[in-house]
């Protein structure tokens, strides 16, 4: 199923470009200039919606291997050499983006979803329905279902559709239903505590029922998802069930191995948070009746969208207080999962690889290694992969047209990229 090359990982369905990384200690955000480096880049294609255009807009972008010695210079023969430098992000001194403006146009929409949640998940079973609640209450952005909406209208602008089918928001609460029960599962895999500030499902109701639960939701979210009668889309959406598994495997499997490669942790990412978003996106543009072309490029931006709002987060676990995460900072680091600013860190530090090879035995370990992740540039080279990520997802975009709907979708990508302002 899985093939890899130098220059990128293709998992049988996508392939995921790895672009250069290099080091930069500019960690500020300015939120224009992912958006208008990527519109220099295709400033000379035709403004059409077919497949030309589109591969004219990834014609220009430079795929290789990250790594801290490969250059442009450097790339091996028959990779095409792209842009010289990384993006110059630099503050913005204008307001930062609001998450409720920035959905304001699908506000109608969320709220539709959120009435018909409940209903959704059934009350069959009043534990489980608890359950359910206390997560779905639990202060969640909506973003995955608010990304749906967003596809879902700018791809029906592109075929003169006025109004969104049904079939679009089932979708949004089979979507937000599988993450919600990812979510649950992964708070008793990770024994956390504590879920966005509040009390995990399993803390409150025991480790049983919050299995049984993240069950009932996946089972309940196939029934809907069957009932869309749309085969390509009952695919693509049992796909990513199946990543779930697969990525919380591979997690499991490097637990405190200072040898796992970047590669292995895109991978790994793409399976946990990645590909979920990709999928909702590409269902999004299906539903809607748009080329194929275009349903892939959909694909492409909820992708790189998904790998840098991945990033993002474990930059964010080492750069956040508890109370700002809503779980200890650095808890991923003290339970030996491995993310991009540990695996830059790691090439400079000898000294955190004693560390976490010792599996934090001594008393005050873990921040010493906290301390040597930020020392030694990891989590300024994670800022710049987060960055070369949001850019492949807006250049994704350029097959939109221009209006609200394709607008919210680029200040999605730089609402990401703000938290790690």
């Amino acid at each position: 199923m899985m093939s890899m090359t130098c220059h990128n990982l293709d998992f049988g369905r996508a392939k995921l470009d790895l672009v250069a990384c290099g080091c930069s200690s500019n960690a500020s955000i300015d939120r224009y200039s992912v958006r208008n480096y990527a519109k220099s880049v295709s400033k000379s294609c035709n403004r059409d919606y077919g497949s030309r255009r589109l591969v004219c807009c990834r014609r220009d972008i430079a795929r290789c291997r990250v790594s801290p010695t490969k250059t442009p210079e450097t790339l091996p023969t028959g990779v095409a050499e792209g842009p010289t430098g990384l993006l110059k992000l630099k503050k913005d001194p204008r307001e930062s983006i609001s998450i409720t403006n920035l959905f304001e146009v699908v506000a109608d929409d969320l709220q539709t979803l959120n009435q018909n949640l409940q209903s959704i998940v059934g009350a069959e079973n009043p534990v489980l329905m608890s359950a359910a609640e206390q997560i779905f209450g639990a202060g969640g952005k909506r973003m995955r279902p608010a990304l749906v909406f967003l596809v879902s209208r700018a791809t029906a602008e592109v075929v003169g559709m006025k109004e969104l089918t049904t079939e679009h928001r089932r979708l949004a609460e089979i979507i937000e239903m599988i993450h919600t029960a990812s979510l649950i599962h992964d708070d008793v895999l990770d024994e956390s505590d504590m879920r966005r500030g509040k009390e995990t499902v399993h803390q409150l109701y025991g480790t049983r029922v919050a299995v049984l639960a993240g069950d009932f939701m996946f089972a309940q979210s196939s029934w809907y998802l069957a009932n869309l009668e749309n085969i390509e889309v009952i695919k693509l959406i049992s796909q990513v069930i199946k990543d779930f598994a697969s990525g919380e495997i591979k997690q499991a499997s490097s637990l405190f191995d200072c040898d796992v490669e970047l590669e292995e942790y895109l991978i790994k990412s793409y399976y946990k948070t990645a590909s979920l978003i990709a999928a909702s996106t590409k269902g999004a543009a299906i539903f809607s009746g748009v080329d194929s072309s275009v349903s892939m490029q959909m694909y492409d931006y909820g992708k790189n969208l998904g790998l840098s709002f991945q990033v993002v987060d474990d930059i964010l676990d080492f750069t956040q207080s508890a109370e700002q995460l809503g779980k200890p900072a650095g808890s991923d680091l003290a339970k030996g999962n491995l993310t991009a600013p540990v695996i830059f860190a790691l090439e400079q530090s000898p000294k955190l690889r004693e560390i976490i090879e010792s599996e934090f035995c001594e008393s005050g370990s873990i921040d010493d290694a906290i301390e040597l992740v930020k020392s030694s540039g990891g989590i300024e080279r994670a800022q710049e992969l987060a960055k070369e990520k949001a850019d492949l997802a807006i250049q994704n975009l350029r097959c939109l047209p221009q209006g609200s709907y394709q607008s919210a979708l680029e200040e999605m990508v730089l609402y990401n990229l703000e938290r790690i302002h």
